[in-house]
Parts: C-alpha cells; structure tokens; sequence
C-alpha cells in the first residue's frame, strides 16, 4: 500500500455514498480549503465498532453549527455512513475521519451560498503517540504559541483552522527532539497537548484542566468515568503549569493517542506509574464492549449559535 492519503485501495463515504478512495476529489476553491472552515472528527475502530460513534457524530454537527452552518445529514445518517465504509473497507481496527466543508460555489470570507459536503475515510492506523511512547512515556516540551479565549475562537469546535498552531507546535516539538508539547491557554493556565487532552495526579487525586475554549474529549469523558468508576478522587479546575513539578503521573489522552504516559517534560521526569496503566487496561476493555457506539457519559456540547437564538 502507498504512504500517501491520496493513493490507496478502498472507499470513502462522500456526500452519500461510497466511492473509490482515488476518485474522492474536490476543487481546489473550495472554501474550507481558503479560510479553515472545515469541521472533523477523529475515531477509533475496534473489533469492527466504532467507539462512542454518537458522541463523535454529534459533536461534528455541532462543530459546523459553531461555525454557522448546517451539516445536511442527521446524527443517526453519519452514523449509517460510517458503519456502512467501515464494512465496505473490511476494517476491524483502525482510524476515521470524518470532515465536512463548504464548497465552491463562493469564494470569499463569507462563506454563505456554499454547499456543505462530508467526508467519511477510514483506515488502518494505530495511535501515533501511543505507538512512539515507550515503558517510560513520552518526552514533550512547552509550546510557545498558547491556546486563545472565546472572545477570539469557537475553542469548542473541531475546526480545522484552530489546528494551524498544533500543528506549528508539534513540528517545533518534534526538530527538537521531542514527540509532543503542552500548551498554555491565554491565561497563562495549563491547557492541552497540541492534540490530546492532559491529566495529571497530585497528591492521589485525578487533576485535569478544565475544558475553557478547548475540546472537552471524548476520551477524556471516558477517563474520567473509568476513574470515578474505581472511586477515585477527579477534579477539574484551572492547572497552573508549575503544578506539573507536583505531579507524580502525568498522561495525554485521545482518540487516536488513547491514553499515553509522559516521561518527561522539559527535563522533569515521571514514572508511568500504576494510575495510568490502571487506566490504559480499563480503558481497552471499554473500547471493546458491544454498546462502544452508544454516547457514554453526557456529552456537554457547547450550545451552537441558532440553539442558543
């Protein structure tokens, strides 16, 4: 198979229905493209289901609703969609994308008068990060750039353009020698990694930022309940950055990543100690159980625009 996206064999779910992955193009004005108005998802395939699929459909409505547009399928159409190219392409594990965006029928900083498309793409793929981290954990830096408040970005929306800084971070990362780095929010607060949520145990008790114009995950969710599920203490609240120094165990996690220890950051070191690995053992059962599909916990979705008018 071909280490590029745009040649391999199987099928993509494009605006209703499959169709070979090579021949899944779109044109090059297409909005989304110009001004970073796509929506996505990123998703887990386990034993041929999709973990906590609900909860990831409609949040990527209500992404592009954040955004001030409609997707044209329901909740319960993107999740026929997605099982359906899940079968088509014989996947028993791997990733999804699904991605919406507006097309090319205006080009302009409006992007009113755009059809909306969607994207559903799978393939075989295992955590990146998870993959990289050995016994001792990943190394990660502090990122320079940090993440910006609600007076300047939807933070709650899966939106391709609020990417562009990660992505600048994790390349600096990565030159430097490093495999991830932590981000600050504009308070000066301790926010995410460049794409997975962080937690972080002081003192025998969970700590994990709370959710302020950044992505409240869904593997965070599911953390958090594995977790309360074995009576231990979870708070969250703001996280100062030198909290990290008190820190016995410090993890990311995410979809893709699942859950990951870190080793070190910026030269501090941490054991992948036995809460982490507690958590990375339940959550792998959890991925696993025949109602994985269903929404889990409450799915605290930011209110969109038009539900909120």
């Amino acid at each position: 198979m071909s280490l590029s996206m745009d040649d391999r064999d199987g099928f993509i779910w494009l605006d209703g229905k499959l169709v070979p992955w090579r021949d899944s193009r779109r044109h090059v004005l297409s909005h989304a493209l110009h001004y970073g108005s796509a929506v996505f998802e990123g998703e887990r395939i386990y034993e041929g289901r999709v973990f906590r699929l609900a909860a990831h459909s409609a949040r990527l409505i209500n992404s592009a609703r954040l955004l001030d547009y409609e997707i044209p399928w329901s909740r319960e159409q993107i999740e026929e969609a997605t099982r359906a190219v899940v079968k088509a392409n014989g996947l028993p594990f791997g990733y999804i994308r699904p991605i919406a965006w507006r097309g090319s029928e205006v080009l302009g900083v409006s992007g009113i008068g755009t059809t909306v498309h969607l994207a559903i793409a799978p393939w075989a793929q295992e955590g990146r990060l998870s993959v990289q981290a050995r016994d001792g954990g990943i190394n990660v830096t502090m990122a320079r750039y940090r993440r910006p408040s609600a007076d300047f970005a939807p933070g709650q929306a899966k939106v391709a353009g609020l990417y562009v800084i990660c992505g600048i971070e994790k390349d600096r990362a990565l030159k430097a020698g490093f495999d991830d780095a932590l981000m600050l929010d504009w308070k000066g607060d301790l926010s995410e990694s460049t794409g997975a949520n962080i937690f972080l145990v002081i003192d025998g008790t969970l700590v994990t930022p709370k959710p302020e114009n950044f992505l409240d995950g869904i593997t965070r969710r599911a953390v958090m309940g594995l977790a309360r599920e074995r009576g231990w203490p979870v708070k969250e609240r703001a996280v100062k950055p030198q909290e990290l120094a008190r820190a016995s165990e410090v993890f990311l996690c995410a979809t893709a990543a699942e859950i990951v220890p870190v080793g070190s950051v910026d030269g501090h070191h941490y054991q992948a100690g036995p809460v982490a690995r507690t958590l990375m053992a339940d959550f792998q059962k959890l991925v696993r159980k025949p109602d994985c599909e269903s929404f889990g916990e409450s799915t605290h979705l930011a209110p969109s625009p038009r539900a909120a008018a």
